[in-house]
């Protein structure tokens, strides 16, 4: 049974993957649409197309390889030039150009219906609205899991005391809360003097003291306030706070607090969206390095990192995963399955972002940079530099296409023949 719910809930959530997708190109379809531009195509999927529908002049449609999706927007590529320059790199760009213009009438230039031809906000409002789609979706989504269920935070009570810094068989020797005397069901009030309302405030602190003196201030139970006697810290290797694949050195005294479910609003929502952003922008950097030790673990038979990059694939396998997991209450398991559907939104919205083709990112930055030209040229009484050639980029976009092909399915097969297990 726990098998048959696992495949139900990878295959949903799958499909609610390949849902936000086409959302994500809703995202890019209406502001198209609002600012005149010819769309002619809207599909969820790549490959064959299994079934469509025209609606005015834009073909509506889904295809068999359910990985993605695209809104064509006629006009991206300027006129080139009445001598373009030579070369296979220069050939490809006019090879693209010249199938693009092979749609476009007269009519559609003098209406100005072409994506070049739009104003430098239109042209971000239209390729940033993917992105702000994702984005909008992982806010309502956790949002929800916030007001509906809640989130488990950390508190100041101490759920456990560690009582040695590494385990058997090694010698055991006491980490500074044990040391200190701390106890199962204190709560911390105040960490070497400076009083501490959040376990992020207590942990920052922690950190920050590498091997200095440690003293706790705590509310006991039965005992009131109590201060507890100064030892010495010491430091560990611990994962980065913004960023859990790398370690760093930092102060550590032995401690894990309870936690509790507490529903919260829009504002600390958007705060630990902005933590994980900062935290997946970290990952994207060192996405390339990540696939290729996938690629080597998955070779010599390494277990996968847990803080490692997954599919679409992967993420479905940890939804099923999630939906039975015996740990954890029914409650849980939504919100958790639900909470990494808005993760997966989240991080889609931050890779369209980067300022790459064929990404939106990039198409952003070649907007921009085509106005600053104009704007320069025209503050310097400078002939009009005309349009940015996006056209010459698609060198850049082909690599990095390609590189994205790469990766996809060796992240494919890795999760298919050595899958994430968080439980």
């Amino acid at each position: 049974m726990d098998l048959v719910v696992a495949i139900a809930a990878g295959i949903g959530f799958f499909a609610l993957v390949m849902a936000s997708i086409a959302l994500h190109e809703v995202g890019h379809l209406v502001p198209a649409k609002l600012f005149g531009v010819k769309v002619t195509q809207y599909f969820v999927g790549f490959g064959k197309t299994l079934w469509s529908m025209k609606r005015g002049e834009t073909q509506y449609g889904l295809k068999l390889i359910p990985l993605g999706g695209y809104v064509r927007l006629v006009g991206m590529y300027p006129p080139g030039r009445p001598n373009p320059p030579a070369g296979r790199l220069a050939e490809l760009a006019e090879d693209a150009r010249a199938a693009e213009w092979a749609d476009i009438t007269p009519e559609d230039v003098a209406g100005n219906r072409l994506f070049y031809q739009k104003k430098t906000w239109q042209k971000l409002v239209v390729m940033f609205g993917g992105p702000f789609m994702n984005i909008l979706l992982a806010f309502c989504i956790f949002l929800t899991v916030n007001l509906v269920y809640g989130q488990a935070q950390p508190q100041l009570t101490v759920a456990a005391v560690i009582e040695c810094v590494d385990p058997a068989p090694a010698a055991c020797v006491k980490p500074p809360a044990a040391a200190a005397g701390l106890k199962q069901g204190d709560t911390v009030v105040a960490f070497n003097g400076a009083a501490v309302s959040t376990w992020t405030q207590l942990t920052t602190a922690i950190r920050a003291n590498g091997a200095g003196q440690v003293q706790f201030t705590v509310d006991r139970p039965g005992s009131g306030r109590v201060e507890l006697p100064a030892v010495p810290g010491i430091v560990r290797e611990l994962p980065d706070l913004t960023d859990p694949t790398k370690k760093v050195m930092a102060g550590y005294v032995g401690v894990q607090p309870a936690y509790a479910l507490v529903k919260v609003g829009p504002g600390q929502t958007l705060a630990d969206m902005w933590s994980m952003t900062t935290q997946s922008v970290s990952a994207l950097v060192k996405f390339p390095v990540s696939v290729v030790m996938v690629a080597v673990d998955l070779a010599t038979g390494k277990p996968r990192d847990v803080n490692g990059p997954i599919s679409v694939v992967g993420a479905s396998v940890v939804a099923g995963e999630i939906a039975t997991a015996g740990q954890i209450g029914p409650g849980a398991r939504i919100a958790t399955f639900f909470s990494l559907l808005g993760s997966v939104n989240l991080f889609v919205a931050l890779l369209n972002l980067v300022p790459l083709l064929p990404f939106d990112g990039g198409h952003m930055l070649g907007a921009v940079w085509e106005w600053l030209r104009k704007t320069t040229a025209r503050v310097l009484r400078r002939p009009d530099p005309g349009y940015v050639d996006t056209a010459r980029l698609l060198p850049v976009a082909y690599v990095v296409g390609g590189f994205l092909v790469l990766a996809g399915v060796v992240l494919i097969i890795a999760d298919v023949l050595s899958p994430i297990r968080i439980f």
